[in-house]
């Protein structure tokens, strides 16, 4: 890292290339080799580029690579892309289908199809859930069938980072960052998961755990395009878990550990551990499986395969732990993930309580500003505007917002962000610029009803979104939105930097779920960050919001 870096921008030069076709992305990573970047949700690419860590010469935005979005299972069976459109008839019918799948297909003979969520879901394999690459992380962890049949991947999603984060991060880019840390790799890998791959040459399967190569190192080839990662169907009588410790609830792990157990009466009749941040990749226990394998489970055994993975790990010191604590620490996961597995197997998988009882999609209020399609305006006309950065490129492009219900016609570089487009082109100075790499929440935003890091998001890839700041919480004349006079009421700021930020994030949880409970509140803000004081007051405002105080 260059320590004069300046994280409020984006100094590299790229060309930003956005592919409306599967088949298009794979020819571009074709054309430009390693000197490309995929980005997906941005959420690590950005930061490492603005650590001036990477220096890609092009960057392709696949976000509107919409056959890449979504969770299918079983053949035949409708996409389900957000847990607003799972109705109850909905996840029975996908309880009992063979399969769950997200993700996108190849067509005959390996070549990539272009096809429709409808025609990608009846090709879905008969024994496999298969996600999109481009499947948000909160997406997986509030869909129901995940939760309940694929319950180790639900709560590592759910243990991922912040709200904000899990908004726009991937279950791809996740898995091709190449980190050790991974939440969704020990997950995966204990429930047998396999990669998708897709290039010039066909496609390619690899188990998960065969993916990882080695830290930020992965299987995948500059030309080729993770499209899917199946999951096999669960055995009769299974039960899996997921389970993590860090520093603070949005850190990285230490530690995290994921089991997947197969019951036969009292017996092991099979069973997978999978662990992360304990060794170069996510890894395997095979030792520790066998300890447990067709064996009588008693708590002397889950112990003594506990002390067996813990010699299996290979964990480092580093700055957010130490060797000696990760080790004893597998111990400690894996007793419990063994047990809370083992007790899902034989009463059929679900999720814990902290899952169970997210909020419903029925509970999901609409953004008033934001049509069904999340891009309309209210102004015929547009609003033209010039970049004023210092930082000039060759590459310009002319975007288009609808901010806070005007909507924009904007020049821009390849390389500008949107909080700096809404800052300095557009006068929103509302949005902050805090820590520049998505860790204090200050710069939130909501775009097309979603909160996401204004610092971390290219303004080419907002191309036609529909973005909210805290200046559009406010009526036409002037009225506080009830939300901001409760923060006024409660006393919830204090020196006001983080309160836009804090404002946005619980301006979308009213609107999903408008009476949260404190936990819910509590959950939803642990990506914003105040300096300033507790988080009692800022709670108490959202609640007395949500109750019409």
């Amino acid at each position: 890292m260059n320590i004069m870096t300046n994280s409020h921008i984006l100094v590299h030069e790229f060309t930003y290339l956005e592919p409306q076709t599967v088949a298009e992305a794979i020819d571009l990573l074709a054309a430009h080799g390693d000197a490309a970047r995929v980005l997906a949700g941005g959420t690590d690419l950005i930061v490492q580029m603005k650590m001036e860590r990477l220096k890609p010469g092009y960057v392709i935005g696949i976000g509107r690579l919409t056959e890449l979005k979504g969770i299918k299972h079983g053949p035949a069976v409708e996409t389900v892309h957000s847990p607003a459109v799972e109705t109850a008839a909905t996840v029975a019918k996908s309880a009992c289908a063979d399969s769950l799948s997200i993700g996108a297909s190849v067509g005959a003979h390996g070549r990539p199809a272009v096809e429709t969520a409808a025609t990608v879901a009846k090709s879905a394999s008969a024994d496999s859930l298969s996600i999109g690459a481009l499947t948000s992380i909160r997406e997986i962890a509030r869909n129901a069938t995940v939760r309940r049949h694929y319950t180790a991947l639900a709560e590592a999603c759910a243990a991922f980072s912040t709200v904000q984060v899990q908004v726009m991060g991937t279950l791809g880019g996740n898995l091709c960052n190449g980190s050790p840390a991974s939440d969704s790799a020990p997950a995966l890998i204990a429930l047998g998961a396999e990669v998708v791959l897709l290039g010039p040459d066909g496609e390619t399967r690899l188990p998960v755990e065969r993916f990882f190569l080695g830290p930020g190192k992965t299987a995948r080839r500059p030309d080729q395009l993770l499209t899917a990662i199946e999951i096999p169907q669960p055995a009769p009588n299974s039960g899996s878990a997921f389970l993590k410790v860090g520093r603070v609830a949005a850190d990285i792990a230490k530690v995290n550990a994921a089991a997947s157990i197969v019951r036969d009466g009292d017996r092991v009749a099979d069973c997978r551990l999978a662990f992360g941040s304990v060794a170069p990749t996510p890894i395997r226990t095979p030792k520790a499986e066998a300890v447990l394998r067709g064996q009588v489970l008693t708590p002397e055994l889950i112990t003594q395969a506990a002390a067996v993975a813990a010699e299996e790990v290979s964990p480092i010191d580093d700055v957010r732990s130490t060797a000696a604590y990760r080790r004893k620490v597998v111990a400690a996961l894996t007793v419990d993930a063994i047990s809370r597995a083992w007790e899902r197997a034989a009463n059929g998988e679900s999720a814990n309580q902290r899952i169970s009882e997210w909020r419903s999609a029925d509970a999901q209020a609409s953004n008033p500003q934001v049509g069904g399609n999340g891009r309309h305006a209210t102004h015929a006309q547009d609003i033209t505007h010039h970049a004023s950065r210092t930082v000039a490129l060759p590459h310009h492009r002319t975007i288009r917002l609808t901010v806070n219900g005007v909507r924009r016609r904007l020049q821009v570089a390849d390389n500008d962000l949107l909080l700096n487009v809404l800052r300095d082109d557009l006068e929103l100075t509302g949005t902050k610029y805090g820590c520049g790499i998505g860790e204090c929440g200050a710069c939130t935003v909501l775009m097309d009803g979603q909160p996401v890091l204004a610092c971390l998001v290219l303004a080419a890839a907002a191309d036609g979104a529909n973005i909210r700041t805290v200046e559009g919480l406010a009526a036409p004349d002037g009225t506080l939105d009830p939300l901001q006079e409760a923060f006024l009421d409660y006393a919830a700021l204090q020196c006001g930097f983080c309160t836009p930020g804090m404002l946005m994030t619980a301006k979308h949880l009213l609107e999903e779920n408008p009476h949260p409970t404190e936990a819910d509140v509590r959950e939803h803000l642990r990506g914003n960050m105040c300096r300033c004081t507790g988080y009692a007051a800022i709670v108490r405002a959202v609640l007395a919001a949500a109750n019409g105080e």
